[in-house]
């Protein structure tokens, strides 16, 4: 117990501190290249209909997420037989991979840094790599928002819900949800050609997301408070404004972030040449600046420290339970 608490907290400081160090192999660069090998045989294997189309899906989803538990479960298995402080060594490093705050801070600070040295084109660059929408046609207000939006939605799904499964299941569920994350990251579409062979994993998705970014969202409004912003409005916005997403979850921290500070977040944007139109989430007291993008990361960061503490408790009451 003492250990699988104490690799969740270093785990969680070696992310705060280094991020993802370049150069050094991840695990969910090769769960992604396996959704790619899967989907390409996939494809080939069931009929191109979209009966066949979603029946793949539900086969890549399984496989995915069965492999992304088992592998680490049994690697942890193994170093347990060894001993537990190599276990513990090994489930703190799983940790630290699955967690993404610190990454998430410098790519949305890049984006900053860009927009505060008036060079538009290098902050769509810098945007372009943690958005999923087109960015060549945004200007800089849609720099910015694309950024602050990016950054509120994975405060739960790069952190809190990370966390949330880690303490439910240590590392392998905690591997199992960053699978299911990436799965509607690479298939989760609308369009062709992943309309029929993301739906399962757009729906997983929104199943494993409902609670975490629901408990993201009140996080977030703490954060906010303990920051000084305008929590009243945060909640006022986030209650009328927390559905205005195709997605059951993604508004639901965005609606937050865009009523704490004051701004318009969401409306229509361009994804792979195809324009989606989205409705606004929030009254759009004033434009949205560079430095709010800053001020998004620091409500991330809140809501993690808030986040460490619930996930250590809940960790300590299944092992006691």
């Amino acid at each position: 117990m003492i250990f699988s608490l104490l690799s969740l907290l270093l785990g969680f400081a070696l992310d705060q501190l280094l991020g993802d160090p370049r150069g050094l192999p991840h695990p969910v660069v090769l769960i992604g290249r396996l959704i790619s090998l899967l989907e390409r045989g996939l494809r080939r294997i069931f009929p191109r209909s979209p009966a066949g189309e979603k029946a793949a899906g539900f086969v890549l989803w399984t496989v995915t997420a069965v492999l992304s538990f088992l592998v680490p479960f049994l690697i942890l298995h193994f170093c347990r037989a060894v001993s537990p402080q190599l276990a513990f060594a090994a489930e703190s490093l799983m940790v630290w991979q699955i967690l993404a705050a610190r990454s998430l801070r410098t790519e949305a600070m890049k984006v900053h840094d860009a927009l505060a040295a008036g060079d538009l084109e290098r902050a769509r660059a810098a945007v372009s790599m943690i958005v999923g929408r087109d960015t060549s046609r945004l200007d800089e207000a849609g720099v910015t928002r694309a950024a602050i939006e990016t950054v509120a939605e994975n405060t739960s799904d790069g952190v809190i819900a990370p966390l949330f499964y880690l303490a439910l299941g240590g590392a392998p569920l905690g591997f199992l949800y960053k699978a299911v994350n990436t799965m509607d990251s690479m298939l989760g579409y609308i369009d062709p050609p992943y309309k029929n062979i993301g739906l399962v994993p757009a729906r997983m998705d929104d199943f494993f997301n409902f609670i975490p970014a629901r408990l993201s969202a009140l996080l977030l409004l703490a954060a906010g408070w303990l920051l000084r912003l305008d929590a009243n409005r945060g909640w006022r916005i986030f209650l009328r404004d927390r559905f205005c997403h195709a997605s059951p979850n993604s508004a639901q921290t965005e609606s937050v972030c865009a009523g704490l500070l004051g701004i318009r977040l969401g409306g229509d944007a361009w994804y792979r040449g195809v324009l989606h139109r989205k409705p606004a989430i929030g009254d759009g007291c004033r434009d949205a600046r560079y430095g709010d993008i800053a001020l998004t990361c620091r409500l991330m960061t809140a809501a993690s420290a808030l986040a460490l503490p619930l996930a250590c408790g809940v960790r300590l009451l299944i092992f006691r339970g």
